[in-house]
């Protein structure tokens, strides 16, 4: 008789709790459970409820992963916010304070070592986080709010966003770790855009062109070379401004967004967007960070604590193998 050692080489092990990471079409008993389990992959990406943000708050800035995440900046009911929160997985904790409160900022990088740059009335400051505090550094060439970027601490690109009085901006800068220097621009200028990716390999998506009275929703991408940006034929299927994203160049994922408030979410793979058939449970335009198996969504208008995890197509989840 075919047993399922003869088939792969090795025997169904007995464990007290489920492995971790799982391998695709993994097969284990748990003793704990009484159960027999396999690890299959999710055909499409689903979201599911994470743990509130302390402090409720739209138009701040993330960065980080979903096990690691960083919020910072934004508004509550009242003026603009300083404050700066960091994820574990499961619940946020208060982390230090920015130096300049601000609304519309952008942010890149990971839990302790992040960007803040740009935002409210707008501003060039720039600070960096360590994982305790944020620190001053050298301000951006060019003001602007609603911006966004891609990168780490030590090598950033800030794109987007709308300067004083108002004009949308196709500004990109790159940040070296010490200095911010003025690069080719985008070649649809926008604001509310969606970004992510690395300092040489970003990806730019969504926002809303033309000034901030009458701005036109877009679903444009494009792809940043490390010198300079190429329209990709393929835009979002949902044009939207104010849309989140996480991810790289090649494989991200886009969500949320306005108007009206949406929670469609898209799925990049280098070259198209297609459509995932869950939406965030709540509609609304957030903060993003991660990538594209594992991303996180959290705040958003109307003045918003709500964190939503994502866990994208192709990730190994654990079923129980049933009789039925």
């Amino acid at each position: 008789m075919t047993t399922y050692k003869g088939i792969n080489g090795f025997a169904v092990q007995s464990v007290a709790s489920d492995p971790s990471p799982l391998d695709e079409g993994q097969v284990w008993y748990n003793n704990a459970t009484y159960a027999f389990k396999l690890a299959a992959a999710t055909t499409v990406g689903t979201w599911a409820s994470g743990g509130n943000l302390g402090t409720a708050r739209q138009q701040l800035a993330g960065a980080g992963t979903q096990t690691a995440g960083l919020a910072f900046g934004g508004e509550g009911p009242g003026p603009a916010l300083n404050a700066t929160e960091e994820y574990d997985g499961t619940s946020w904790s208060g982390g230090g304070n920015l130096n300049t409160a601000r609304i519309n900022l952008g942010g890149t990088g990971t839990q302790t070592a992040a960007l803040a740059f740009g935002g409210s009335s707008p501003e060039t400051a720039s600070e960096s986080y360590n994982g305790t505090s944020w620190t001053t550094t050298p301000s951006i060439n060019t003001g602007r709010n609603t911006l966004t970027g891609s990168g780490t601490s030590a090598g950033a690109l800030a794109f987007g966003g709308v300067t004083a009085p108002g004009p949308t901006s196709a500004a990109t800068e790159s940040w070296s770790g010490s200095a911010w220097t003025t690069v080719n621009s985008l070649n649809t200028a926008r604001r509310n855009l969606g970004g992510c990716g690395s300092q040489t390999a970003a990806l730019a998506f969504g926002g809303a062109t033309g000034a901030p009275t009458g701005a036109t929703a877009t679903g444009a991408t494009e792809l940043w070379n490390g010198t300079s940006w190429t329209s990709n034929p393929t835009s979002l299927n949902t044009a939207r401004n104010a849309v989140a994203g996480a991810g790289t160049q090649t494989l991200a994922v886009a969500f949320g967004g306005s108007p009206p408030g949406t929670g469609a979410t898209e799925l990049w793979n280098g070259s198209t967007w297609s459509t995932n058939p869950n939406s965030m449970s709540t509609a609304r335009f957030c903060a993003g960070a991660g990538t594209r198996p594992a991303a996180l969504a959290f705040g958003g208008a109307p003045v918003l604590n709500v964190t939503e995890e994502f866990t994208g197509p192709g990730v190994a989840i654990t079923k129980t193998i049933t009789t039925s």
